[in-house]
């Protein structure tokens, strides 16, 4: 598989020319009162273009040029951003305007010429793609419960059932192949994704899972304010058979707080119905609101988000509605020799609102999902690498039966593809 990107003028072309654009408007801006809402002006549409949002960045551009017409660094961006989107005679025509105004240095005159020797024609969607080939251990394949035996009480009488064989953990090694395609959908920033996932047990084929998920992701700004929101469906099967179907809403948004440029906070909204075809008395709908803060340093990077679920099922689903929490820490850094390092904990807690069956498992569930994983990524060359992930997974709840614990490890080949 072998996808073609277009090629693009290097990232030193956009800070060349905003530093063009200081050097040839630094006297203007002491003194013109209006220079801050300018400037202001400028950044939105810079920041538009750095998200992908061309067209959103373009209008910004042209309304910057008409309060200042002597905005070289606008002038140069509006002109790039045309000849990107393929408006290349309007293109042409600022590209002229610049040259005959404003006496532009050798280095703007040769992105000007690079630009038009890659033509402007026709604005072209870029794709890229991940291919991952694992192999890995997993010492709980079916999620068998820790303990052998459960305590019921029969009207009242404590018993001992001891569970059957299928359902104490399994153990087994497997294959696992995952895709990821990645494509503009517009030219004003918004991309449609496909995710896809395969993992084939070498002994136990009824727990082998299909996972697909598409969906579109559009970026929008209003002013400071950005917003990020997905439409995505997912299919899951389980032993060749579908088992889940997912449709997802999400929307992130990025409020203006004066934060170092290292740092971004985002509050995320997410609502997600599930159907069950073989089971459909779990069918549920899941809202989540979670807020996310991120850290960017030169050889590290932190995320840490925590979030309220809430759970909605029909009345037949054991235990009722629930209400939970949410808790990521992930920290990602650069070892020695390139080699990139990963630490991730999860948590997230489900309190449920009656009890699992009444007058055989009267307990109202309570459950606590704790995952720790630990990756070693080692690039081989620019675009392939090879990644080592360990997992440990403990699964506490007040019903034994239910209770679990997993360990995986997994080794995997992976090719970015541009």
């Amino acid at each position: 598989m072998t996808l073609q990107r277009r090629p693009s003028l290097p990232r030193f072309v956009l800070q060349f020319a905003l530093a063009w654009m200081l050097q040839v408007n630094l006297a203007h801006a002491q003194t013109d009162p209006a220079s801050a809402i300018q400037q202001n002006l400028y950044q939105d549409a810079l920041q538009s273009i750095a998200e992908g949002r061309r067209t959103d960045g373009a209008e910004t551009l042209k309304r910057m040029i008409e309060m200042e017409p002597q905005h070289a660094g606008a002038w140069l961006d509006l002109a790039l951003t045309q000849c990107a989107l393929g408006h290349a005679d309007e293109a042409e025509r600022m590209f002229a305007i610049i040259e005959t105004r404003f006496n532009p240095p050798p280095g703007i005159l040769e992105i000007i010429a690079k630009a038009r020797d890659q033509g402007c024609d026709t604005w072209h969607p870029q794709s890229s793609a991940t291919l991952t080939l694992g192999r890995g251990n997993d010492h709980n394949v079916n999620q068998g419960a820790s303990n052998p035996n459960y305590v019921a009480n029969l009207s009242g009488i404590p018993v001992t059932l001891p569970l059957l064989p299928g359902f104490l953990p399994q153990h087994d090694q497997y294959t696992v192949l995952s895709a990821d395609y990645v494509r503009d959908a517009t030219a004003n920033g918004s991309v449609a994704f496909a995710q896809f996932q395969a993992r084939e047990n070498d002994h136990l084929k009824q727990y082998d899972t299909d996972s697909l998920l598409v969906g579109v992701q559009t970026p929008w700004r209003h002013q400071h304010w950005t917003l990020q929101d997905t439409a995505s469906v997912g299919f899951i099967s389980l032993g060749g058979q579908l088992y889940e179907r997912l449709t997802q809403l999400q929307a992130r948004v990025g409020p203006p707080l004066p934060l170092p440029n290292s740092t971004q906070f985002t509050v995320l909204g997410e609502f997600n119905h599930t159907d069950y075809p073989t089971l459909p008395y779990f069918n549920a709908d899941i809202g989540e609101i979670r807020a996310q803060l991120i850290v960017r340093q030169d050889t590290r990077a932190i995320s840490a988000s925590m979030g309220f679920l809430d759970d909605r099922a029909g009345v037949q689903r054991p235990g009722g509605n629930r209400h939970g929490i949410l808790t990521n820490i992930l920290v990602r850094q650069q070892l020695h020799a390139g080699l990139i390092g990963e630490l991730a904990f999860t948590r997230q807690t489900w309190q449920s609102q009656s009890s699992y069956s009444p007058g055989l498992i009267d307990e109202i569930p309570y459950q606590a999902t704790e995952v720790l994983r630990t990756t070693f990524i080692h690039p081989i060359t620019k675009s392939q690498s090879l990644q080592l992930e360990v997992r440990a997974v403990q699964n506490r709840e007040n019903i034994s039966i239910f209770e679990y614990n997993d360990r995986q490890i997994q080794l995997s080949w992976q090719w970015h593809i541009q």
